[in-house]
């Protein structure tokens, strides 16, 4: 993806971000916008993190890698510098090593919440959700958001059958919490969300250059 695509991807998602309803958690607006990294789709997310707009959010998914700790505090010089909330993937240890606003969880992970919020009430926690059920379990768990996936049709390996419109938008009824939408949302798929309710839009390699 060159450079000029990635830029007017990231405004056509940043602009339409900009048009949800916000939301309030503890007082504070949630993020409209959420770049996941990912090691392989996403090499370099520190260039990604500086053109992203003020108020969105990093979720910075190391997968176990070496050099995770090195490249969480580069993330998190840049989220403060540019008023970028930073949330960490899976790893509660190395969310507090880097001092990360907050922590990102798979479905599979849902049950260690209550214990997580009670430890860190400061975080800002939100549960990966891919179906009504995990929405609902993920709601009750108390989670401060959900992100469903893959509403389209998406590149990621581990992506299932999409969601749709419709079936994104029956998740956000049933949930009554902060959903985003994560998979497939790129500039010419984006404008299907605005109605849907959604709080925020997730991306991986729309966002990245």
């Amino acid at each position: 993806m060159g450079f000029e695509h990635a830029s007017d991807e990231m405004e056509a998602l940043s602009r339409t971000a900009a048009r949800l309803r916000p939301w309030l958690v503890r007082g504070k607006p949630l993020p409209n916008l959420l770049f996941f990294t990912d090691p392989l789709r996403t090499p370099d997310p520190e260039r990604v993190a500086e053109r992203l707009p003020p108020g969105a959010a990093v979720v910075f998914r190391a997968f176990g890698a070496p050099d995770a700790a090195v490249r969480g505090r580069r993330l998190r010089e840049i989220t403060r510098r540019r008023g970028l909330a930073l949330l960490v993937g899976a790893d509660a240890a190395l969310a507090l090593a880097v001092e990360a606003d907050g922590l990102h969880l798979p479905e599979r992970l849902v049950s260690t919440l209550p214990d997580l919020r009670a430890a860190h009430p400061d975080w800002l926690i939100t549960v990966a959700a891919h179906d009504e059920a995990a929405a609902r379990t993920g709601a009750a768990a108390g989670a401060a958001a959900l992100v469903v996936s893959p509403v389209f049709p998406s590149r990621s390996p581990s992506a299932g059958a999409p969601l749709g419109v419709e079936g994104l938008k029956r998740i956000v009824e049933a949930a009554r919490a902060p959903v985003y939408a994560l998979g497939g949302v790129r500039a010419d798929t984006v404008a299907r969300l605005l109605d849907t309710g959604i709080v925020g839009i997730a991306a991986v390699e729309a966002l990245s250059a």
